[in-house]
């Protein structure tokens, strides 16, 4: 898989991975703590049928961080200018995580060209909730943090995560994926080095948290931003799926996409796996992904 970058008109240089391929192109958009460096084992599976392109997003792995995200749709922009740069005219996406929010709302404001989206362990159409922390360390659920400068203060989830990544503390932030991501199976040892070097690369992660917390194409309001609506848009063939053992992305906000798409999605359940279902099973996950392409 060939590294390769792209410069864009706003001044931010993206960098993506290729793995040629057939006519049939996927693009697959990451999610928080990653790059497309953690694509890389679907990426390897995907049958030879399909043109692979996966983009770093801004402030992530090898792309540039000039200027700080404030929505999802700035990673949606920059993934709309990479696939103009790139000529794709008729493609397919997948979207974990995050990256199931940038996913929807690139396809929300651009219909047209992506013809099937997979959301994967995807955050909600309504966002994915910042609460504030306890004196105990425990989420306060009842205070949703509002502001860029609450969710930088946050003691218990940002300041501790960007502490880890300010000293590379690389025990640290494995403790933290084998509690919340990690928690069946894990990477073997030469990988998991690998992705813990590419979580180190990340530039954005408050910018992210409040972008997450803000999101919102629902047609309600989610305790912060007041619902866009946009979910109307995406007419397209969606497929939603979600590790039985997800502790990151909760079955509520996966109900949230599915009640918000209506019709438009189907929802399957992936057994016995967790966040990071590319690591737990990826067999199942690339033949579903591609049942449903197909």
């Amino acid at each position: 898989m060939e590294l390769k970058k792209v410069a864009l008109a706003n001044g931010e240089q993206i960098a993506y991975r290729e793995r040629a391929g057939g006519e049939r192109v996927v693009v697959l958009v990451h999610g928080n703590m990653t790059s497309s460096k953690h694509w890389d084992m679907l990426m390897e599976k995907l049958d030879d049928k399909f043109t692979v392109v996966a983009p770093d997003l801004r402030g992530f792995g090898e792309s540039t961080y000039h200027e700080r995200i404030t929505s999802i749709r700035d990673f949606s922009e920059d993934v709309h200018h990479v696939i103009e740069a790139l000529n794709l005219e008729k493609f397919d996406m997948v979207g974990w995580s995050t990256g199931g929010a940038v996913a929807m709302q690139y396809v929300a404001d651009h219909p047209g060209k992506c013809e099937k989206l997979v959301l994967l362990a995807s955050a909600s159409t309504r966002g994915y909730p910042f609460f504030g922390t306890n004196e105990d360390g425990s989420p306060n659920l009842e205070r949703r943090l509002v502001s860029l400068e609450d969710v930088e203060q946050d003691a218990g989830k940002t300041k501790a995560i960007q502490g880890l990544y300010d000293s590379a503390n690389r025990e640290g932030l494995t403790a933290v994926w084998n509690a919340l991501i990690y928690t069946h199976n894990t990477p073997d040892a030469e990988k998991y080095e690998e992705y813990v070097d590419d979580m180190l690369t990340q530039r954005n992660l408050a910018d992210v948290y409040y972008a997450l917390n803000t999101f919102n194409i629902s047609s309600m309001h989610n305790g912060v931003t007041e619902g866009s609506n946009q979910v109307k848009d995406i007419q397209i063939p969606t497929l939603v799926l979600r590790g039985d053992r997800d502790y990151v992305v909760t079955e509520q906000m996966t109900n949230e996409i599915m009640e918000d798409f209506g019709d438009n999605a189907q929802f399957i359940a992936l057994t016995d796996m967790g966040h990071s279902p590319l690591v737990d099973d990826i067999d199942t996950l690339t033949k579903t992904i591609e049942t449903f392409l197909d």
